[in-house]
């Protein structure tokens, strides 16, 4: 049975609203967090049995940086970044190639690596800790379906419950069941397909395994990421560019099958092809996934709305999808923190003061350059590392990097905080 009635007690001359969250990742608990303090009753909801504190590593950068300052967080998720220099590519050999460095200088634009890289899971566990005390969480239960009316939003729970709440929040990811159930009859399909695949997982660590992420060129367009953020961990990820039915299905096949297809595509790849896949079948922290834009034409209808990447996922290659996410939770909770009584106007500013940010990240994502840092061909792949080696020699991606004046984000800038300054 869903209980959804502790929270935090209103600001004097405010409507405390019953919010519903569904989905319990970074731009669901980060928004729990900004409402609770609003002063709302909010429940967030997550299918996976516990705190999913799990994924691999991920980034914060420019806008997202900000989002975590104004939460009084930074200091926490220093604490827990993961020590990733730079970036190495490597021939069949492991020889390095080039290596780009982070700008770890304190101005300009984050490069390949940021300086803040930090764990999925290290970051949900800081966001969730942060909200935890005014927000409900109930895990193994999902929202199978809803109705809604001028007054009301009444979800139905996969436990077979329900309850009544004044808004919902799609916050369930790229694959958002919310997002499907306000789109439309017959809107276009939401995802932008870049042709391009991937998988990662954990192996163990090796003695060679070390602080600068090691990235392999194969022929076919294929990719192989080596970056070791524990002790006795390293992540393994494999990166393929095609277009296929079965490539995009696959995804959606049991985790044995999805197994299967990455082995077949990669076991002759060379360098530590053969140390991955042994990994592979015997890890429990597989993942596999196409990379897609999100895009849509609205993120609400009524009193529902969506947010992170059920709106707007901008794709792992964007180096903004987990500082979109953030963005996006602080700019919702300050509409709906300011206009409780008028959802209409508070969603109705979010997507417009969100979109040219949103679109600015999603258009820095560019196809024919993923695909010219992936060639099909042996020679490709040569040339591709003797500019990369040329332009390291002569310092251009450390004075690009420094002489920015804007990261990833552009130069919108985060409006006033949804409840004022952290303590």
């Amino acid at each position: 049975m869903i209980e959804t009635e502790r929270g935090m007690t209103p600001k004097s001359g405010t409507t405390s609203l019953k919010v519903l969250i569904c989905g319990g990742g970074v731009a669901g608990e980060a928004l729990a967090h900004w409402l609770a303090r609003g002063g709302h009753r909010v429940t967030v909801v997550e299918r996976f049995p516990a705190l999913r504190a799990t994924g691999a590593q991920v980034d914060l950068r420019g806008q997202g940086i900000e989002a975590i300052r104004h939460m009084g967080l930074l200091d926490a998720v220093k604490s827990k970044l993961v020590d990733e220099r730079g970036v190495a590519f490597v021939n069949a050999r492991g020889k390095v190639r080039a290596t780009i460095m982070a700008n770890t200088s304190g101005r300009g634009r984050q490069s390949l690596t940021s300086e803040y890289e930090i764990m999925r899971g290290d970051l949900v566990r800081i966001l969730h800790d942060a909200a935890k005390d005014g927000v409900d969480h109930i895990f193994g239960v999902g929202v199978e379906g809803f109705e809604q009316s001028e007054e009301k939003v009444t979800a139905r729970f996969s436990d077979g419950s329900s309850g009544e709440f004044d808004v919902l929040v799609g916050a369930d990811g790229q694959g958002s069941r919310v997002r499907r159930a306000i789109l439309p009859p017959g809107a276009p399909e939401p995802y932008w397909r870049m042709g391009i695949h991937m998988a990662y997982w954990f192996v163990p660590r090796i003695a060679s395994d070390g602080d600068i992420r090691d990235t392999y060129l194969a022929p076919g367009g294929r990719m192989i990421m080596r970056r070791s953020h524990h002790p006795t961990e390293t992540q393994a990820y494999f990166v393929l560019r095609e277009d296929s039915a079965q490539a995009s299905a696959v995804h959606r096949e049991p985790v044995d099958r999805q197994k299967e297809f990455w082995a077949g595509r990669f076991h002759d790849a060379g360098w530590q092809t053969g140390r991955f896949l042994d990994g592979m079948r015997a890890t429990e922290t597989f993942y596999s996934q196409e990379v897609v834009q999100v895009r849509t034409d609205t993120w609400s209808r009524g009193r529902v709305v969506l947010v992170g990447d059920a709106a707007h996922c901008a794709s792992p290659y964007s180096g903004m999808g987990i500082s979109g996410g953030l963005v996006g939770a602080y700019v919702l909770a300050g509409e709906i923190n300011r206009r409780p009584g008028d959802l209409r106007t508070a969603f109705a500013r979010y997507e417009a003061g969100l979109r040219p940010f949103v679109d600015e990240i999603q258009a820095g994502v560019k196809p024919r350059l993923l695909r010219l840092g992936m060639p099909d061909s042996r020679w490709a792949i040569d040339a591709f590392h003797s500019l990369a080696a040329l332009a390291c020699r002569l310092h251009v991606p450390d004075l690009v990097a420094r002489s920015a004046k804007e990261d990833r984000g552009g130069a919108w800038r985060l409006p006033e905080s949804p409840v004022g300054e952290a303590a």
